[in-house]
């Protein structure tokens, strides 16, 4: 560690890799990314594989894809782990994603994922201002006195 760099100093900045497919776990990722936005820290939340269908937009019945997302644990889905979470005051998972926006949380997509999975740039949600990169963007992007968590 460099000497002007303390031992307990927190990361400068936050990178998280969301590749589970899992609500749960995404959910959890957006919970961390978002938080470490809301005590100022950069963050970049880069979505990759399983972890896509959080930013594909709804389909034509208006129904938001990872509302269909199984959960980790138990039966159920993400939209009835989302209900659940609501009726439990926890930050349901399009108001988290509200948040990372207004926060300025760094929305990335793996390009190789979304190729991976079939899909194009037209899936992704037009709400939310989603950038395209690969893994060696989001690796660049990252800092060298940050944390990188897979989820």
């Amino acid at each position: 560690m460099p000497a002007d760099r303390p031992r307990h100093a927190p990361p400068d900045k936050l990178s998280v890799v969301a590749f589970s497919g899992m609500f749960d776990q995404v959910h959890y990722a957006v919970v961390v990314a978002t938080a470490a936005a809301a005590v100022g820290r950069p963050v970049t939340l880069f979505f990759t594989m399983g972890a896509l269908r959080a930013l594909l937009r709804p389909g034509e019945d208006g129904i938001a894809p990872w509302r269909a997302m199984a959960v980790s644990e138990g039966a159920g889905d993400g939209d009835a782990m989302d209900a659940s979470f609501a009726a439990s005051g926890v930050a349901t998972f399009e108001q988290l994603l509200g948040a990372a926006a207004e926060l300025g949380v760094r929305l990335m997509v793996c390009e190789m994922g979304l190729r991976a999975l079939g899909l194009g740039r037209e899936s992704l949600r037009p709400d939310l201002n989603v950038e395209e990169g690969g893994v060696v963007s989001f690796l660049n992007d990252a800092s060298r006195h940050g944390a990188v968590i897979f989820v």
